[in-house]
């Protein structure tokens, strides 16, 4: 296949076989959508839902966060790994939150990428999915599944998020990086990847 043909080829399958795309990480608004995928880092989404009601319950937005001191939430989110880092972040941030944003989450990608614990992608993610912004978060595993539908070259995420925005409409890009990693989880593991029963993998190598 052409570059051209996989592009549609992959964004026909994926089309097909997630026509929906439910958001990952349990949240409800903003706040707890940014704290859950700064949990996620290092972390499965299936441990974030397990520990964020927990936290959410003493805590569910900024202010009440900080009357939490950072041993505390540590204590909550320590199954999530890299606690230490986490819970001072959260703590942190949600300081911030509240002296410069009246305690609401900024809709941009500079201000949330200024906060602490907050990378490109975590804005990335907050941005399309709580915000509607056209956004196309990459992380190691659709990094890992471009390069194997040779949508990318790239040796880093960032190289592959141009790339990605590069070959695909705007519009698509909220729920195109989340059927990737839907797809991913379900056919194109990173172990145990069978390229012949994987429905993208086994047909762009045939072709």
């Amino acid at each position: 296949m052409k570059k051209a043909e996989r592009v549609k080829f992959v964004a026909e399958t994926l089309e097909r076989l997630y026509p929906t795309t439910p958001i990952p990480l349990d949240h409800n608004d903003a706040y707890t959508l940014l704290i859950a995928v700064l949990l996620s880092a290092q972390c499965t989404d299936e441990r974030v839902n397990k520990i964020t009601p927990s936290l959410f319950e003493k805590a569910s937005n900024p202010f009440d966060m900080i009357k939490m001191d950072v041993d505390e939430i540590r204590e909550i989110i320590k199954p999530c790994g890299l606690s230490p880092f986490k819970s001072k972040a959260i703590y942190n941030l949600s300081n911030i939150l509240i002296e410069k944003y009246q305690g609401e989450v900024p809709n941009s990608f500079e201000e949330l990428e200024e906060l602490p614990g907050v990378g490109h992608k975590t804005a990335s993610v907050v941005m399309s999915q709580a915000f509607g912004v056209p956004a196309f978060p990459v992380d190691t595993h659709i990094h890992r599944l471009a390069q194997r539908w040779k949508l990318t070259n790239g040796k880093n995420v960032e190289q592959t998020e141009k790339d990605l925005k590069r070959l695909f409409p705007k519009d698509t890009w909220n729920k195109l990086h989340l059927q990737i990693i839907f797809f991913g989880r379900e056919y194109c593991p990173a172990r145990g990847h069978k390229e012949s029963e994987c429905p993208i993998c086994s047909q762009i190598t045939k072709k």
